[in-house]
């Protein structure tokens, strides 16, 4: 059987790695199994990442309703409860963005709630 020399597959693979790392702190951008676990992590941790950035926004969007509701006399629950009732299709996104952006629209839609 013919003898296997890897040496510049292994070259090829490490190369790639530490072009991922780049940039990472110490030794987890220079040493290859450092840079590996540091490459999943770093994965692993993008991942969940794009999970939770859904869950602050719509935190931030609930917020922002909510203290223009206020000024307006009522609580953010009862705002979307009546929201509901009155068969008003607009999600948090595009109220928090109209009670930053254009207040009067939004007060329409809140007196028209009411």
């Amino acid at each position: 059987m013919a003898r296997v020399k890897r040496g510049t597959v292994s070259r090829r693979k490490h190369k790639k790695l530490l072009g991922l790392t780049k940039g990472y702190r110490g030794t987890k951008s220079k040493l290859v199994r450092t840079a590996t676990q540091a490459m999943l992590h770093a994965g692993a941790y993008a991942f969940h990442g794009r999970k939770v950035k859904k869950r602050d926004f719509r935190s931030l969007w609930i917020i922002r309703i909510g203290e223009a509701v206020k000024k307006e006399g009522l609580s953010y629950n009862v705002f979307i409860d009546k929201l509901k009732k009155a068969d008003i299709m607009l999600d948090r996104k595009i109220l928090s963005d109209l009670a930053v952006q254009d207040s009067q629209t939004f007060k329409y839609i809140v007196d028209s709630v009411r």
